[in-house]
């Protein structure tokens, strides 16, 4: 059986999830984000009722309509591919990528997604890339080229201009304020 969970984006999410699934006496085969796939076939109401509860609490939530899951599976593979790996492509096929991982048109997704989420898939892409920036920003361990070349920027000024448009401030301004600790947003509230 898979379920399918909304808000989870990184590697303590995993555990998380895990170590609720082990306390309900679940046998997960795999847990990646925003997907579990277990053992057992199928879970009574009163099993899933408390799973569902007790991953609330812990900020999550089961999806259950065909559309949100793909939405959601978006959303995991763009913040995977930003968030966890070393380096980003400058040019990442996008469509490509999305439309192979989700096993749907890349048409009807990102009609899908614009409609759902009120934003395209390539904003929220953007999005994401400039709250990895802002977190690489606050670390202060890597210059803003070392950053531009980390998320596939093709240079320092197309990513301060793109920071800009986003944020109304450029990288240096961020930095310099040191407001990135009121301004950064969880990945999943972007």
């Amino acid at each position: 059986m898979e379920i399918y969970i909304k808000n989870m984006v990184c590697n303590r999410c995993i555990t998380a999830v895990q170590n609720e699934l082990i306390k309900l006496d679940l046998h997960p085969i795999y847990v990646q984000m925003g997907i579990v796939k277990l053992m057992e076939e199928k879970l009574d109401e009163q099993k899933l009722q408390t799973l569902n509860e007790r991953l609330n609490a812990l900020g999550f939530e089961l999806l259950d309509n065909g559309k949100t899951r793909l939405i959601e599976q978006i959303k995991s593979l763009i913040i995977e591919k930003i968030f966890h790996s070393e380096f980003l492509e400058s040019k990442v096929n996008w469509s490509g990528l999305i439309s192979d991982k989700v096993f749907h048109e890349y048409n009807y997704l990102s009609s899908l997604f614009s409609s759902v989420e009120g934003i395209t898939i390539e904003q929220y892409i953007i999005r994401q890339k400039i709250e990895r920036v802002k977190e690489l920003l606050f670390y202060d361990e890597l210059n803003l080229g070392e950053i531009a070349n980390k998320l596939g920027y093709s240079s320092i000024a197309h990513l301060s201009a793109q920071f800009k448009k986003v944020t109304g401030q450029t990288p240096s301004q961020f930095k310099n304020t040191r407001a990135s600790d009121r301004l950064r947003r969880s990945i999943d509230a972007v």
